[in-house]
């Protein structure tokens, strides 16, 4: 070999060792892109509930955007605490998260093993908004929230409410209810909104409180009907349903929302990936019909305002739980 092919060898060697070394030492590419493989979102709601078609709309628009899948997992049931522990005690890495919502602001008031948001999770992204209906089965004799109010004060302990699992936010605003108006009334808690509609449809109970989403099948079929509406507003998508104050209750209103969040020391990078591309997908005017076709308003809410709201709800429900007389589970 001669003196300058050498050279050139010692060099290319020279190279090649060097890039290795920075390879080694550089933490930038030691790091793989995130996302690189599948992100879990747990959520404490059964499939097929209306916070459940939103949930897997944006989880199929991430799957979109990112390249890789993102898959919804139920784990219902237990106030939250089995799917909010799912996200705590997983790998702190960013393929873990939860849905997470108005429900767990009130139960950290309300189960004794519920996570407390404020301590254990880490804001990623507010999702969405949504009021809740009261409806009876088209059958009833009731045809207004007032004379369902009025028969429940004439019967004591005789009229129900149907509503999603004990700890869930329509559980509460049922509860709410009951306290505000000082009903005799019994609570009754199903698995899911399948449950609910069929129990109602069978006249198993009176009423039911849930989301338009997990109700809109059954009123566009004419076998419910819609009392009132939660909200401070009536619905756009149901003009002729009266708000909670034009039914007869003043100064009720009760709104539920849910959004993303991960564990504690979820790494910020992974944080800011997700939060800026749920952000663009929810300002998408096609998204956000999507989810006022199931009576969701898509609203992006950044890490810090979200962490603010759930602070100011977990305070907000506390007292309602208390004011209810409600003693920790």
């Amino acid at each position: 070999m001669g003196k300058l092919q050498r050279v050139v060898c010692t060099v290319a060697l020279t190279s090649v060792l060097c890039l290795g070394v920075t390879a080694i030492l550089s933490p930038a590419a030691a790091q793989t892109a995130y996302p690189s493989r599948p992100i879990r979102i747990v959520t404490p709601l059964a499939a097929g509930s209306a916070s459940d078609v939103v949930l897997r709309i944006l989880a199929e628009k991430l799957s979109d955007h990112f390249g890789v899948p993102v898959l919804v997992q139920n784990q219902p049931g237990g106030g939250n605490v089995a799917a909010t522990r799912a996200v705590t005690n997983a790998p702190t890495d960013g393929y873990t998260i939860g849905w997470v919502g108005n429900n767990n602001a009130i139960g950290v008031s309300l189960f004794r093993d519920a996570t407390d948001p404020r301590q254990d999770m880490r804001p990623i992204v507010g999702v969405s908004e949504f009021a809740y209906l009261l409806v009876t089965n088209t059958n009833s004799q009731y045809k207004t929230l007032r004379e369902w109010m009025a028969a429940a004060r004439a019967n004591p302990n005789t009229l129900t409410i149907g509503t999603s699992t004990a700890g869930t936010s329509n559980y509460l605003a049922a509860l709410l209810l009951k306290s505000m108006q000082k009903l005799a009334i019994t609570v009754v808690p199903y698995r899911g909104p399948a449950e609910l509609s069929v129990a109602l449809l069978r006249n198993d109970i009176d009423l039911v409180i849930n989301a338009y989403g997990g109700l809109r099948t059954q009123i566009e079929a004419g076998q419910i009907r819609a009392l009132a509406v939660t909200s401070a507003e009536r619905m756009p998508e149901l003009p002729d349903v009266p708000t909670m104050k034009e039914a007869g209750v003043p100064d009720y209103i009760a709104t539920s929302w849910n959004s993303l969040y991960g564990p504690r020391a979820m790494p910020d990078q992974a944080v800011e990936i997700l939060t800026a591309a749920a952000t663009q997908i929810l300002n998408d005017p096609a998204v956000k019909a999507k989810f006022k076709e199931v009576g969701f308003d898509a609203h992006a809410l950044p890490p810090d305002a979200l962490d603010q709201r759930m602070r100011t709800e977990i305070d907000r429900w506390a007292k309602v739980i208390a004011d209810a007389g409600l003693e920790k589970e």
